[in-house]
């Protein structure tokens, strides 16, 4: 009977370990020296050296104070597989409101003229201003906004700030808006290509 019991909690804990999501996690994620290649869902570290991580409480303050170049690279809707090719496919990104949408600006690698172009049209964006605060986010669990973050750090920017709880964070307090794809960055980097 004992062991039963014993059984029976084992397999509850493991289902309890199982369930937790990835911000319960244990899991200590080491920060890679330079820009992250591996696969692009999974735990994150909990650091980006030369970046300030924020949470809802420190974006919204940071908003509030600083007006800062809201960047999102999460990844565009996929057109389902056996969805019809004679009807409209009209998926709706929802976002922070103001947030500059730029589909895949953090994957890894980025072949060198979609970073160049990333990097152009952060500059347009800040101004030219390194010292402008921007904040690159994504989803949670995601490496997309750490490289797009980890790639302006290196490029010399001084405020740039990761908000790795993403559009779903921002969602647990405050209403998201539907926004469309920058057009520059759409327009230069040749649009279903970066999907």
């Amino acid at each position: 009977m004992l062991r039963l019991v014993r059984l029976a909690l084992a397999g509850a804990a493991a289902f309890v370990l199982a369930a937790a999501s990835p911000a319960d996690s244990p899991v200590n994620v080491p920060e890679p020296d330079g820009i992250w290649t591996g696969p692009q869902r999974g735990y994150t570290p909990a650091t980006l050296s030369g970046a300030t991580v924020l949470t809802i409480d420190t974006l919204d303050a940071l908003m509030a104070r600083d007006k800062p170049v809201l960047l999102d690279v999460s990844l565009a809707d996929r057109r389902p597989a056996g969805f019809p090719s004679d009807r409209p496919w009209l998926p709706a990104h929802r976002s922070v409101p103001g947030a500059v949408w730029m589909p895949n600006a953090g994957a890894a690698p980025l072949d060198p003229a979609h970073e160049s172009l990333f990097l152009k049209r952060v500059a347009d964006l800040t101004g030219g201003d390194k010292n402008r605060a921007i904040v690159a986010f994504c989803h949670p669990e995601c490496w997309g906004s750490w490289n797009a973050a980890k790639r302006l750090v290196l490029e010399g920017y001084r405020a740039v700030h990761w908000f790795p709880q993403g559009i779903e964070g921002w969602q647990e307090r405050h209403p998201t808006t539907v926004i469309t794809e920058d057009a520059a960055w759409t327009a230069r980097s040749g649009g279903e290509a970066q999907r």
